[in-house]
């Protein structure tokens, strides 16, 4: 249970793709009538996480309950974005019941959990939980896991990699703060190999308390998710990070940038130029959408590493401009324009 008279708050971290924004569309959907506002830290310059959650058309779903944080990572930008925003939310005349964070793939979830003790908020708001989504078929094809020759053979594979990625870094940090890990994507994965990831990521965890979930499409029931009763903010000895010697993170390593394209006449060969843009230009992630003509809907379109999903999620408003947009992101170094010019190769 929340702590008496404080609102709860959920801290949702996990890498990028990992199914967070599908986990908090499935929330929403199962509120069963509980205000649950909604703070996401996107990490480009499109706010895509804020825009498919805004155009679900969930009941009770309205707009101004869902903040979008896209001036930096989260836990960089405490002081000036969530803290000021955390009270806007809980300074309302109705209070909202719940409040849940996505956070970026980028953001270290323990800086964010400290600023809970901040004077202004402390008395208010607890950290009933921090869940950690991991992209269980990523893991099980050794991408941000721990084995540590695994990792060594990526490195040396890639020419273009003179320096120690953090990926690893980010994903022990998630592991080490979380009270709750959702597995995800387990329908890509045979029960040996759920069981090896499981077997794998337990052994990198701090606190044996912490209970893992295995799912797919990040459907976990809300009874699950919510109502953990941590109080992580009461709780930060026990989540070690590779930061508690003060030293501040930066992400250099990482870059983001939008291409705008015309209407999209056919989305599966665009798909197929999307999947070669990774292949060759070591791509992490495209997400965004797009206008198809004569459909009166817009298409989402979610791509971690080769894997690509596309869906219709709401009709074009008849005020709005319809656009196609899709963000990259990489590593440092990008080639834009040659990254550009594939995209938009016809």
């Amino acid at each position: 249970m929340a702590q008496l008279g404080k609102i709860p708050a959920t801290v949702i971290t996990g890498f990028l793709g990992a199914g967070k924004t599908t986990m908090i569309r499935n929330m929403l959907e199962n509120a069963g009538g509980k205000r649950i506002a909604l703070i996401i830290n996107e990490f480009g310059d499109l706010g895509v996480d804020r825009e498919v959650i805004n155009g679900c058309g969930i009941s009770g779903c309205a707009e101004d309950d869902v903040v979008e944080l896209a001036n930096g990572c989260i836990c960089c930008t405490v002081a000036d974005d969530f803290l000021p925003t955390i009270r806007g939310l809980i300074d309302r005349d109705t209070p909202p019941d719940h409040i849940v964070i996505e956070t970026s793939g980028l953001a270290l979830p323990k800086p964010l959990v400290k600023a809970f003790n901040w004077p202004e908020i402390r008395s208010r708001v607890t950290v009933d939980g921090v869940v950690a989504v991991l992209d269980g078929a990523a893991l099980r094809d050794g991408l941000f896991a721990h084995d540590h020759h695994a990792v060594q053979a990526q490195r040396e594979a890639d020419d273009n990699l003179d320096h120690e990625s953090p990926l690893e870094e980010l994903f022990e940090e998630q592991l080490h703060c979380a009270d709750m890990v959702v597995l995800n994507k387990t329908d890509l994965l045979s029960e040996a190999e759920i069981a090896k990831v499981e077997a794998d990521v337990r052994a990198e965890l701090k606190r044996p308390s912490v209970k893992i979930i295995a799912t797919a499409h990040s459907k976990v029931e809300n009874a699950v998710l919510l109502g953990l009763g941590a109080a992580a903010e009461d709780d930060l000895d026990s989540r070690p990070s590779h930061h508690d010697d003060g030293h501040e993170h930066d992400h250099d390593d990482f870059e983001s940038f939008v291409v705008s394209l015309d209407n999209v006449e056919d989305a599966a060969a665009l798909e197929k130029r999307l999947i070669d843009v990774v292949r060759q230009f070591d791509v992490l992630r495209i997400k965004g959408f797009l206008d198809i003509p004569g459909k009166p809907m817009r298409q989402v379109v979610q791509g971690v590493g080769e894997r690509f999903q596309r869906y219709f999620d709401r009709p074009w408003a008849a005020t709005e401009k319809r656009r196609s947009e899709l963000v990259v992101i990489g590593l440092h170094g990008l080639d834009r324009n040659a990254i550009e010019a594939a995209i938009k190769a016809s």
